[in-house]
């Protein structure tokens, strides 16, 4: 059944709409009739079973069936500091971190970053990261979309991150797996969780003392080196797994 994202505004008594771009999708692509169902979530952990009662200008119209509180997001918001990859990993990282749980995602710019984004080339896409966002978060069930938020610099980045409650940041030189171990296990279902991964090559020695000066703790991922798009989902899983 396919999946569909409001805000809570869009709910009218027993009726709810749908707008932007989901409309021509509703219409024209799955070409959906009256009577059809969905499954609709408001991004507060409520879902509505609801039919097709008709097309309007701009927004389709659905007459709530049934309703129940349904959260599938995990225990504690979990923000992705990612390094911008070469290619088109960003979008691959975006899909997965979606489907792995994560709250939002922060795009940066780091010493060892080769990618360069001019101001019109970011806000392209930063539209289409969201885009995909929005898709894995219908695909896989999540009760909200993920924000992509805007390019940050590293030290914009940590400014961002001052609020959360625990920072990780994956490192080569980090101690052993017991040290990552008990630096997961201290993590307690409420905390905000954010977690720095650097591009290709890494980060460089600095921004990883200036990571440390604000709090966050080093964490090795084992012996192996991985590609900045795994390193992410492999501390996503270890957090899914003692969060869940």
């Amino acid at each position: 059944m396919h999946r569909f994202f409001i805000q809570h505004s869009q709910i009218q008594g027993k009726r709810l709409y749908v707008e932007g771009a989901d409309v021509n999708h509703i219409k024209n692509v799955l070409r959906m009739k009256q009577g059809d169902q969905v499954m609709v979530s408001d991004g507060e952990g409520m879902q509505y079973l609801c039919a097709l009662e008709t097309f309007d200008t701009g927004r389709v119209w659905f007459e709530i069936v049934d309703t129940w509180e349904e959260n599938r997001e995990l225990s504690s918001k979990i923000c992705l500091f990612q390094g911008l990859p070469k290619s088109d990993k960003m979008e691959l990282i975006i899909q997965k971190a979606t489907e792995l749980g994560v709250y939002e995602l922060v795009p940066m710019v780091t010493g060892r970053t080769v990618v360069k984004l001019d101001e019109k080339k970011a806000e392209k896409k930063n539209a289409r990261w969201n885009a995909i966002a929005e898709s894995a978060a219908k695909q896989s069930g999540r009760s909200l979309i993920p924000r992509v938020t805007g390019v940050m610099t590293f030290s914009e980045a940590l400014a961002y991150a001052k609020e959360l409650d625990v920072l990780l940041i994956p490192y080569e030189k980090a101690e052993g797996m017991e040290a990552t171990r008990r630096a997961i296990e201290g993590i307690y279902p409420g905390q905000s969780v954010g977690i720095f991964i650097g591009p290709e090559g890494g980060f460089e020695e600095t921004e990883v003392e200036q990571a440390m000066e604000k709090g966050a703790a080093p964490v090795t991922l084992g012996r192996r080196i991985l590609r900045t798009e795994t390193a992410g989902f492999v501390v996503l899983s270890m957090l899914l797994y003692h969060l869940e």
